[in-house]
This record gives structure tokens, C-alpha cells and sequence, in this order.
């Protein structure tokens, strides 16, 4: 069954969380995607990516761009692999039917948002009752990243 940890966005909004984890993905020579509500979203995070560092570069793509297989890190609001990725990103309270196609999900919610963390208790229950191992991840004081139990 597929890894999925919830990210409780409490101190950083998505905008400064992600880039970091996908980072870290690449560099650890996985594939990700990434799943949003809307290819305008898609788009803006992918825009994003190109200038929240001016230190580093994170290669990436849309549907824009084309050519998914040849982007580690894909971007789109389709629920599909195209791009042979390790690991999905659920954000915006997206969701995703194929979980069993990835090795990790991140499931990163606003935690400062009632509406938001009432779904990720649902999606939650439902990766429970599906027999997937869960994991929670709470921001600390500092941005950094606790597993809470």
C-alpha cells in the first residue's frame, strides 16, 4: 500500500512549503506530481517554482510546457502519472483515485483552515479504511517539519 503523510500547513503557506519538498524529491532522484484543483493553479505554482529561489532551479512542467516524461516534477489538475512519477502532492484539497500508482503521497492541507482540516480528517479516514500507512506531520515554531502520533 502507498505511504501517505498529511502536511499540516499551520506556520508557511503552500507557496513556501512545497518548493522544499520537491527539492527534496529530486534530489533523492524521485518523480513527482503534483495535484491541484485548476490548471490555472498548476500554472502559478508552476511559475512559482521558477522564481522562489533565485539560488536554485527545480526542473518542472504543465501541460503548457508539454512533454511530461521528461519532467521530474509535474504539475496539473488531471488525476493521471504521466510523467512515471515515485511520489504525488495533494493540494488545495485535491484528491486522487490512484494512490496505489505512487510509493508516497503527501497530502499537505491549511491547518489554520477549519473547512481544510475537516477534509483532510475525511481523506484521512478513507486512507485508513483503504489500508494505507499514515503518517502526520505537523509544522514546528520554526517551519521545520514533527511527526505527531
Amino acid at each position: 500500500m502507498t505511504e501517505v503523510s498529511f502536511y499540516q500547513l499551520q506556520r508557511s503557506p503552500l507557496e513556501r512549503a512545497l518548493p522544499k519538498l520537491l527539492e527534496r524529491t529530486v534530489e533523492s532522484g524521485k518523480r513527482a506530481v503534483v495535484l491541484v484543483r485548476s490548471e490555472e493553479r498548476a500554472e502559478s505554482l508552476a511559475d512559482l517554482l521558477w522564481t522562489y529561489d533565485p539560488e536554485s532551479w527545480l526542473p518542472h512542467g504543465t501541460a503548457k510546457d508539454g512533454a511530461p516524461g521528461d519532467q521530474p516534477v509535474w504539475l496539473t489538475s488531471e488525476d493521471a502519472n504521466p510523467n512515471g512519477a515515485n511520489f504525488l502532492f495533494l493540494a488545495d484539497g485535491a484528491d486522487s483515485a490512484n494512490l496505489a500508482a505512487y510509493e508516497r503521497c503527501f497530502d499537505l492541507f491549511d491547518g489554520n483552515d477549519p473547512e481544510a482540516v475537516a477534509a483532510a480528517r475525511a481523506r484521512w479516514k478513507a486512507r485508513q479504511e483503504a489500508g494505507h500507512r499514515l503518517r502526520y506531520w505537523q509544522q514546528t515554531e520554526r517551519g521545520g517539519w514533527e511527526e505527531k502520533t
